[in-house]
């Protein structure tokens, strides 16, 4: 400082030096002479000064002392002052780092309806503080109420058919073990009338084998006694003659009275012989026809015994049929346990369908999820709302401040450091806070359409970052910090 200091009145020295060598021309007085006061002028010609004697009539202009020693001490304090603020900013500016690319960010949360319904009542207003869980907006209901009526009964009803379902399984594996056990028996029973209707059969064709040798036997008795007819007709009719021969004798008194007498009785006894041999074939016919009705009742006996085969070899077919449709009462009651299974899935599904009724009835009523301030309200009573609309938004209190710094200054900035920021809203509030943390790329990176710098002609421009800064304390309610204000940061980065 002093050197610069005396280097100014060194350079203040030679001009007053330089000042007093030179001569200068008073304006004319009444004493001078003309041609000293007017000097001529040729036409063409730039007017001179006129020079004279140093001594008689050049006057020789110096400034005051007090006034050289005032500028000096004037400069020296302007350079003084300047060089200290010059040397605290470029102090302060090795050991901090701005930028005025900076904003309040924070939270926008966007209050949307998930049901499509005409909105009933809303409770807020613009700029409104509410809380979390306050009720905002209420729908019309009365479809989403129809709705869950409507669930809740077709619930009811899949309950009851579940409950049926399931009763009918195990009213299917009773009556199936039941027509297992029935089917069985007539089996059995159908078997046993099976071989009982054999042993009558073969009873009845020994019967009829036993009345078809009667049958033979009568007959044979039947020819035998016919034989003896025809023997007896002959001896008969020999006995007959010989009567008729021994009464010619006797009249002619050839033979005595005791032959033809004997003649006679041999007709008699013969004839009476004859009678016997026909009535013997008489009773031998009867006996034919006896043997052969009995025949023909042991065949038709035998028949209706092969009958009575055939019905109760029908009878044990169709119980094992019933037998085999009885086994099938495992599939049944699998078949019924598959119905009970899928009335279960069904009443399942009406509850989902119950509970999405539930939720969407309680979507009727839009409550905030979180504490804050409502902006951009733009939801009226009355309005037809779709699923997805923006009614309102809601802004946190919780606030940050989003620095888009140069990508030469984030080179020592590290998470912690403090930073000091100052709002454009309220400039003589200082806020306090630190640094978050630092993007991972420049925000240049992440814009909808990137830069691509293989192509075309590169010029380098300074990349931004943003940084996240945190406040320590929560800002004062009577200063609103709200996303989108412009701040500047200081951190300290040393």
């Amino acid at each position: 400082m002093l050197e610069v200091i005396d280097e100014v009145e060194a350079k203040q020295e030679q001009k007053d030096r330089n000042t007093s060598g030179r001569t200068l021309v008073e304006a004319p007085t009444d004493k001078e002479p003309p041609e000293a006061a007017a000097p001529t002028k040729e036409p063409g010609l730039k007017s001179q000064p006129v020079e004279t004697n140093d001594d008689a009539q050049t006057l020789t202009v110096k400034k005051p002392l007090y006034k050289r020693q005032a500028v000096l001490v004037v400069a020296a304090i302007v350079l003084l002052v300047g060089a200290t603020i010059g040397v605290r900013y470029w102090l302060y500016a090795r050991a901090h780092e701005s930028t005025d690319d900076a904003f309040i960010d924070g939270h926008i949360i966007q209050i949307s309806p998930k049901v499509s319904a005409y909105v009933k009542k809303v409770h807020i207003d613009d700029n409104q503080q509410v809380k979390a869980g306050d009720l905002l907006v209420e729908l019309d209901q009365r479809d989403y109420q129809t709705r869950l009526d409507q669930a809740k009964a077709a619930l009811d009803a899949g309950l009851a058919r579940q409950n049926e379902a399931k009763t009918n399984v195990s009213l299917t594996r009773a009556t199936g073990a039941a027509n297992v056990q029935q089917a069985s028996a007539t089996v059995s029973q159908a078997r046993s009338g099976v071989e009982s209707s054999r042993a009558a059969a073969a009873s009845s064709q020994s019967r009829a084998s036993q009345a078809a040798s009667a049958v033979s036997t009568a007959q044979a008795n039947l020819e035998q006694a016919r034989a003896q007819v025809l023997a007896a007709e002959a001896e008969a009719t020999r006995a007959n003659a010989d009567v008729e021969r021994y009464q010619a004798l006797y009249g002619k008194d050839e033979v005595s009275k005791q032959q033809l007498d004997q003649a006679v009785a041999t007709a008699r006894t013969a004839s009476a012989q004859l009678d016997a041999a026909r009535q013997k074939v008489v009773a031998s016919l009867a006996q034919v026809n006896e043997a052969r009705s009995s025949e023909s009742a042991v065949v038709d006996t035998a028949r209706q015994s092969r009958t009575q085969i055939i019905g109760a070899q029908a009878g044990v077919g169709e119980a094992l049929g019933r037998l085999a449709q009885a086994n099938t009462a495992r599939q049944q009651v699998a078949v019924s346990q598959a119905q009970h299974e899928t009335a279960g899935a069904t009443v399942e599904q009406l509850r989902a369908q119950v509970d999405q009724a539930e939720l969407e009835l309680s979507y009727t009523k839009i409550y905030a999820s979180e504490a804050g301030r409502v902006t951009r309200k733009s939801v009226e009573e009355g309005a037809l709302v779709q699923v997805g609309q923006a009614l309102l938004s809601i802004v946190p209190a919780n606030v940050w401040v989003t620095a888009n710094f140069k990508e030469s200054q984030i080179g020592r900035m590290v998470p912690g450091q403090p930073v000091d920021i100052t709002v454009d809203a309220y400039s003589d509030k200082v806020f306090k806070g630190h640094v978050d943390s630092i993007q991972a790329g420049t925000g240049a990176q992440f814009s909808l359409i990137p830069p691509e710098n293989a192509t075309g002609n590169y010029i380098k421009v300074v990349q931004r970052v943003p940084v996240k800064i945190v406040f320590d304390d929560p800002p004062d309610p009577k200063h609103l910090l709200a996303p989108g204000m412009s701040v500047v940061p200081e951190v300290a980065v040393r």
